[in-house]
C-alpha cells in the first residue's frame, strides 16, 4: 500500500512540475511553485526529489522520450520508403496533437540552455542513422531526387512542428479567430505534408 501511494506521490509532482516548467520555464519555476501545485508542502517535495533540476531533467526526458523512439520505430517497420514516410507524418501530428506543449517546451529550454540539454536527450541513444541510411539507398536507387538526408528530415519536422507552435497566431490571422476551421486545416495536413514532401522528392 505504502509502495502505491508514494508512486501516486511521485507521480503527481511529474505532472505537477510538468505544468510549472511549461509555464515558467527551467528558470522562473521555483521548488515552492511545483510543491503548491501539487498540493504537497515543499519538505515533501525535496524528500522525494532534492533538486529543482533532477525534476526538470525527468520532466524534459519523459515530454522528448514521449514521441521521439516511436518516430524511429517508424522506419523500422516493413514497407516501402513513402508509406513510411506519410506515417512518420501522421505518427508525429497525433503525438503533437496529444502533446501541443512539446514543441514549446523542448525549443524554449534548448535555446536558453542548449549545452545541457543537448546533453540530456544525447541519453536518449535516438538511431537517427536508420533514417538517414534508408533515405540514401532511395537516393542510390533512383527513386528519390539527391538531397542532403538531414535536410530532408528538417524539412519535415518543420512543416509539422511550425503549425503547431504557431496555432494561436495562425488562427488570429490566417482564420480570423475561428479555431475550427484551424483545427480543420491543421488535421488535413496529415495528407498534405505527406503529399508536398513526396511529390518535391519523387523521380
Amino acid at each position: 500500500m505504502t509502495d502505491k501511494k508514494d508512486k501516486n506521490t511521485e507521480e503527481n509532482i511529474i505532472t505537477a512540475a510538468e505544468r510549472v516548467f511549461i509555464d515558467k520555464g527551467m528558470d522562473g519555476a521555483r521548488m515552492q511553485h511545483i510543491a503548491d501545485e501539487a498540493g504537497i508542502n515543499k519538505a515533501l517535495l525535496h524528500y522525494y526529489y532534492r533538486s529543482k533540476q533532477k525534476l526538470f531533467n525527468i520532466v524534459f526526458t519523459t515530454a522528448f522520450k514521449a514521441f521521439a523512439p516511436d518516430l524511429i520505430k517508424v522506419f523500422q517497420r516493413e514497407g516501402d520508403f513513402f508509406s513510411k514516410l506519410r506515417n512518420f507524418v501522421k505518427t508525429y501530428l497525433d503525438v503533437l496533437e496529444r502533446n501541443p506543449h512539446i514543441p514549446g517546451f523542448i525549443l524554449h529550454e534548448i535555446r536558453h540552455k542548449p549545452d545541457q540539454l543537448i546533453q540530456l536527450v544525447g541519453g536518449l541513444n535516438l538511431d537517427i542513422d536508420v533514417v538517414i541510411r534508408q533515405i540514401e539507398e532511395e537516393i542510390q536507387a533512383g527513386r528519390i531526387k539527391p538531397i542532403d538526408p538531414k535536410q530532408l528530415m528538417i524539412h519535415i519536422v518543420s512543416l509539422c512542428i511550425f503549425p503547431i507552435v504557431a496555432k494561436p497566431m495562425l488562427t488570429a490571422v490566417l482564420f480570423k479567430t475561428d479555431s475550427d476551421a484551424c483545427e480543420k486545416a491543421l488535421n488535413e495536413r496529415k495528407d498534405l505534408i505527406a503529399d508536398f514532401i513526396i511529390n518535391s522528392i519523387k523521380l
